[in-house]
């Protein structure tokens, strides 16, 4: 039986912590694990611009026939100039994509596509899907620290010596702003460091784009990654609309291919469609076709600008409490408020996160990530006081 003879797999955490939170009826419980925005009723909104996109959608829509591997040319077009800027967007070309998981998986086929052995750097602690989303596409992966000693700004030195012990085609992948899971981000001066030292060794930049919007701003957020671009000849961009646009169901992103030569920009597309077609075909129309809609009207992309600056303003106003809360320094939240995007990473081991779960009805990721952006402000002080019940537990 061949059914039978297939090996066992292991849960995906993340994704049984959601079965769990489903199953759990204890009134007041809280899901900070998983990363969707949450409102101060638990609830993820769909966004007004979003609805009235919809509806214009639903009126004028004239049929349901394939887009192709390209997906909509014109939302990856109207993408670009939103995370590039409309100067350094010239020098790109981009396919829509399944969302952002989606823009990484063609970019690790795109990657491979020459037949050289390339290495993939990581930074860790990184998004936990990085890592077996390029094992799987066969690429050799070697990492490096994201954070410095002090637990407080990105480890640039650890960036560097990984750069010099690098092979001249090797892809080091960044997280362009609100990285996942720290909340900590190279300031602009390390942003143009990093880029000198790719253009040095001769390294392609991977930059996987999830948050923009969700740290200080939406042009402010894609400031640092536009620095470096300025300073490479290549680059590959991977984007998700899923969160700031609020469509994580509707599986929405792309791939950018950044450089100065339209010969080889061309070549990258061909390989990134091959990617594509070999994998989920084309992808579907209805998010992205939203996202176009939004980004073509200036009346709906300052209704989408404002929804989303609310949106922040929030997640940094709780930000705030977190750190101003009693016994911050004891909690690891003292730096919480300066650093940016949806989620922090708390010092937090199994029994901690356990007893979060069974005692308090929080749950968080088993490696401590808490997901600020579904935490009402009012339970700033309940969720402090948890955090403290479990440290001095462990204390004992």
């Amino acid at each position: 039986m061949f059914f039978n003879c297939l090996n066992a797999q292991k849960p995906d955490p993340l994704l049984s912590l959601i079965e769990a939170f489903a199953k759990d009826q204890r009134p007041g419980k809280l899901d900070l694990s998983v990363g969707v925005y949450r409102d101060d009723h638990g609830r993820t909104p769909v966004m007004r611009a979003v609805k009235l996109a919809e509806e214009r959608l639903v009126r004028d829509q004239a049929s349901k026939s394939y887009l192709g591997p390209d997906g909509d040319r014109r939302f990856a077009e109207c993408l670009g100039e939103l995370v590039l800027g409309r100067g350094l967007s010239g020098h790109a070309r981009g396919i829509q994509t399944v969302g952002g998981t989606g823009a990484l998986s063609v970019a690790a086929g795109l990657l491979g596509a020459d037949g050289m052995p390339r290495t993939v750097w990581l930074a860790t602690p990184t998004w936990s899907n990085h890592l077996p989303l390029f094992a799987a596409a066969g690429l050799p992966i070697r990492t490096y620290s994201h954070v410095d000693e002090q637990g407080g700004s990105f480890a640039l030195d650890a960036f560097l010596a990984a750069a010099q012990q690098a092979s001249p085609g090797d892809a080091f992948l960044l997280q362009g702003c609100g990285h996942n899971p720290t909340g900590i981000d190279p300031d602009l001066a390390m942003w143009r460091e990093i880029g000198r030292a790719l253009a040095d060794k001769g390294l392609i930049p991977l930059i996987d784009l999830a948050y923009q919007g969700f740290g200080v701003g939406v042009e402010e957020d894609a400031r640092g990654m536009r620095d470096l671009l300025g300073l490479v000849p290549e680059a590959v961009i991977a984007v998700s609309c899923n969160k700031t646009f609020g469509l994580y169901r509707d599986r929405v992103g792309a791939l950018l291919c950044y450089g100065n030569d339209v010969a080889g920009l061309n070549l990258a597309m061909a390989n990134a469609r091959a990617s594509a077609r070999s994998s989920y075909s084309m992808p579907p129309d209805h998010g992205a076709a939203v996202v176009r809609t939004i980004l073509d009207d200036a009346g709906l992309a300052a209704m989408w600008r404002e929804e989303l600056d609310a949106m922040r303003n929030r997640l940094r106003a709780t930000r705030r409490a977190l750190a101003a809360s009693p016994g911050v320094d004891a909690l690891g939240l003292g730096a919480v408020a300066g650093q940016g995007g949806m989620f922090c990473l708390l010092p937090l081991d199994g029994a901690q996160v356990e007893r979060l779960r069974s005692r308090f009805a929080i749950f968080v990721a088993p490696d401590g990530r808490v997901n600020l952006a579904a935490l009402p402000l009012e339970r700033v002080g309940a969720f402090t006081e948890a955090l403290a019940d479990v440290a001095l537990r462990v204390a004992s």
